[in-house]
C-alpha cells in the first residue's frame, strides 16, 4: 500500500482555495499546467511509500503516539511558491514551528516502524496546486497572484494517513487517486 501522512484542509479552506484557483487558471499559459483536483489537495507530512502489510500495525501505533505528543495547532493557506517551472504550491501560515515538529515525528515514527526514509530535508509547508506539463511555463506571475491570498485559519486537529493509487490506466492526464485511510487526533486527549 503507498502511504503519506498529511494534515487535510477542512471544506470550507478548500472551497476558498477553489475560488483563488479559478482566478489562478484564467491567467495565460494556464492550460499548460496540469492543475490538482481538490480531493487531492494536502499538505503531505511524510512521504512513506509503498509499505508492507505487517508493518501497518507498528506504523499505526507509532503514528498515534507521534499525535499525541502533537497539541492541535492553528493553520491558514497563504500566498504561495514555486519548485523551479516544475511545480505550483500554496503556503501556509501560522504555528508553522509545530507542523515541522509534527511532520518531524510523522517520519520518525515510520522509520521505527522500519520504512527506509529518505535524507531528511527540512520541511517546506505547501499544498501542490499544479505541475508543467512537458513545456515550461514560467509561475512566478502564478506566485505573485497568489502573494495576496490568505484562507480563514483553522485548528488542525488530527493528521491523516492517505493511501495513495497510482494511474495504471494508461490515458494521458489521469492522476493519482488519494483515499483517506484513517486519521490519529492530535494532542493528549487523542
Amino acid at each position: 500500500m503507498r502511504l503519506f501522512v498529511a494534515v487535510l484542509p477542512p471544506a470550507a479552506t478548500v472551497d476558498e482555495l477553489a475560488r483563488e484557483v479559478g482566478r489562478l487558471r484564467r491567467l495565460p499559459g494556464a492550460d499548460g499546467l496540469r492543475w490538482t483536483e481538490r480531493a487531492g489537495w494536502h499538505f503531505t507530512l511524510a512521504f512513506l511509500g509503498d509499505v508492507p502489510e505487517e508493518v501497518l500495525p507498528e506504523l499505526r501505533e507509532r503514528l498515534t503516539r507521534a499525535a499525541r505528543r502533537t497539541e492541535p495547532f492553528q493553520l491558514a493557506l497563504h500566498g504561495g511558491g514555486r519548485f523551479g517551472d516544475r511545480a505550483l504550491w500554496a503556503g501556509a501560515e501560522g504555528e508553522l514551528d509545530v507542523m515541522r515538529r509534527l511532520a518531524e515525528r510523522a517520519e520518525a515514527a515510520a522509520r521505527r516502524a522500519g520504512l527506509p526514509m529518505d535524507d531528511h530535508r527540512r520541511y517546506t509547508p505547501h499544498l501542490t496546486l499544479a505541475r508543467s506539463r512537458a513545456a515550461a511555463v514560467d509561475l512566478r506571475p502564478y506566485v505573485e497572484e497568489l502573494d495576496g491570498f490568505t484562507s480563514r485559519p483553522w485548528t488542525v486537529g488530527d493528521v491523516a494517513l492517505v493511501q495513495s493509487r497510482l494511474p495504471r490506466s494508461g490515458v494521458p492526464g489521469e492522476r493519482p487517486r488519494y483515499e483517506e485511510v484513517e486519521r490519529r487526533p492530535l494532542g493528549a486527549a487523542g
